[in-house]
């Protein structure tokens, strides 16, 4: 068994679309970033990568990449995956901790597992999704950005 840990970060921006595991969450403001801006399956992808030695997706997929413009995370997530798979390794569970003030995501949160456990080809069981607030503090709870961690475990 390895265990691998990720972190992502991204600033609001007024007019982008709020992905968040794969789902477009109703918002006026969603994270920046080259691709979809995915937070929380970018953590995702890191702690895969993480688990497995494998780096991180910068070094994957890099910003400076224009085929990475835009990109669907939840396609980037597959790839991630595929590249774990390749060195011999398969998931045992994942768990991801969404943080920001807003927008709510509590009602997405199953659609969100569901979509993990279908990127990574796993029981729905196999895949948490949660979401809490900094209760105002920082970047996130003054509303001008979002992070979020994960952990994977894979054998």
């Amino acid at each position: 068994m390895r265990v691998g840990f990720g972190y992502d970060a991204h600033r609001f921006k007024r007019g982008r679309p709020c992905v968040l595991c794969g789902v477009t969450v109703p918002s006026d403001f969603g994270p920046d970033g080259h691709s979809d801006a995915d937070v929380p399956l970018h953590a995702l992808m890191d702690a895969l990568l993480g688990a497995a030695a494998l780096g991180d997706i910068g070094k994957h997929f890099p910003d400076s990449d224009a085929r990475y413009k835009g990109a669907n995370s939840l396609e980037l997530l597959k790839a991630t995956y595929a590249l774990v798979r390749e060195v011999g390794y398969t998931l045992g569970n994942a768990d991801i901790t969404i943080v920001a003030q807003a927008p709510r995501v509590a009602p997405y949160i199953e659609q969100m597992r569901e979509n993990v456990a279908r990127a990574l080809g796993t029981d729905v069981g196999n895949v948490s999704v949660k979401a809490t607030t900094e209760e105002k503090m920082g970047f996130t709870g003054d509303g001008t950005g979002i992070k979020a961690y994960a952990v994977a475990l894979i054998n």
